[in-house]
């Protein structure tokens, strides 16, 4: 098995490395569209604003590499700004996204009573059954870092939810997409047990 772990010149890529290593998934660093070309499986770590990884992918050619990854069946992790990329657009930027998922990608309202960006524990809220979510609890916590959370069109693709002044989507699974809002490599014991779902054959 090849597993990619996509660079676009931002992100957390090394500690993401590292969780997947500590499980015993080894995995290549690479910002070469070939070598998602020929990654067996893809996850996408992405911490940063919208628009500049989205440039970034563009320049690289990823964002292309990406999509046809995704088309021809390979299963996709995405994390954090990795989730949010998927869909079309966002406030936070005017670059359009990867566009695979229909639907924007929103920001907090300050006004509610929230700090944003939300920076901390928060539970998961399980909305269908998915492999992602097995043998965890219901409503476990996990570890979030962002002002923005995506807005499906297509209900169907909500795995999960989450409560941060909205309830907004968490998790999104569709056919050999799976993507996350938190960050499993930060979260602990949880977030390893995760990637071991998403990975076991």
């Amino acid at each position: 098995m090849k597993v990619v772990v996509v660079d676009y010149g931002l992100g957390n890529l090394r500690s993401v490395y590292n969780a997947l290593n500590y499980i015993g998934v080894a995995a290549k660093i690479s910002a070469l569209p070939e070598d998602i070309k020929e990654a067996n499986k893809v996850v996408f770590p992405g911490v940063g604003a919208f628009g500049d990884a989205m440039k970034g992918l563009k320049e690289k050619g990823l964002d292309e590499a990406i999509k046809d990854a995704i088309s021809s069946g390979k299963p996709y992790f995405g994390m954090c700004l990795g989730l949010q990329l998927l869909f079309e657009r966002s406030e936070e930027s005017e670059e359009a996204g990867l566009s695979v998922l229909k639907g924007n990608v929103k920001r907090f309202n300050e006004n509610k009573g929230i700090k944003v960006p939300q920076i901390g524990w928060n539970s998961v809220k399980k909305v269908k059954n998915t492999k992602l979510l097995n043998e965890i609890e219901d409503e476990s916590f996990f570890y979030f870092v962002h002002s923005y959370y995506a807005d499906p069109l297509d209900k169907s693709v909500i795995a999960a939810t989450t409560d941060y002044g909205v309830k907004f989507t968490s998790i999104v699974e569709k056919d050999n997409i799976t993507a996350v809002q938190f960050h499993p490599e930060r979260s602990q014991d949880l977030g390893l047990k995760m990637l071991r779902n998403f990975f076991e054959e």
